[in-house]
């Protein structure tokens, strides 16, 4: 059964997981360069940069929960914790932090490719692979802009707001 903080926590998390790449794409040629690797990779643009994004958050609440932080807290987030979540934790670690319902389809729908690429093994595991570098790019394209600052979660939707791109509160 999700807890309301742990409802909320997810919520928090998928909302850096769909700024991610418009952030990263505020250099237009990262998009490009990103489809690119996609199609490489035999993974369809719309259906990849979901995982991205859901990949982004699983990591985030992997990250929050490595650092025993609440929703409340997820402002002081480091980023780079985040980015090396992406890597450093393996698909079934990361599927824990998934609630058991979702407010947004678009997110249900994107933890259910999530769920079906760890479960098929074979190239789908190569897929999640190449996806969490990806992930951990994208996180490290952000906080290398922000240096000489390690970026947090607060700063990050900061920057979001400040290169207008929109999210909800």
């Amino acid at each position: 059964m999700s807890t309301p903080d742990r409802s909320l926590l997810w919520s928090r998390c998928a909302l850096l997981g769909r700024i991610l790449l418009p952030m990263v794409d505020q250099e237009p040629w990262r998009q490009a360069r990103r489809h690119d690797n996609l199609r490489a990779w035999g993974i369809g643009v719309t259906e990849g940069e979901r995982l991205i994004e859901v990949f982004a958050a699983l990591a985030a609440c992997a990250a929050a929960e490595d650092a025993a932080l609440s929703a409340a807290e997820l402002d002081r987030l480091s980023l780079q914790a985040v980015a090396e979540a992406a890597t450093g934790k393996t698909d079934i670690e990361l599927l824990v932090g998934l609630p058991d319902t979702f407010d947004d389809p678009r997110d249900e729908e994107a933890a259910g490719f999530f769920r079906l690429y760890s479960y098929q093994g074979g190239q789908a595991d190569r897929h999640l692979f190449q996806l969490s570098r990806e992930v951990r790019h994208a996180l490290l394209v952000i906080t290398d802009r922000s240096r000489p600052t390690s970026p947090t979660y607060a700063a990050f939707l900061r920057q979001a707001d400040l290169a207008g791109v929109h999210h909800e509160p």
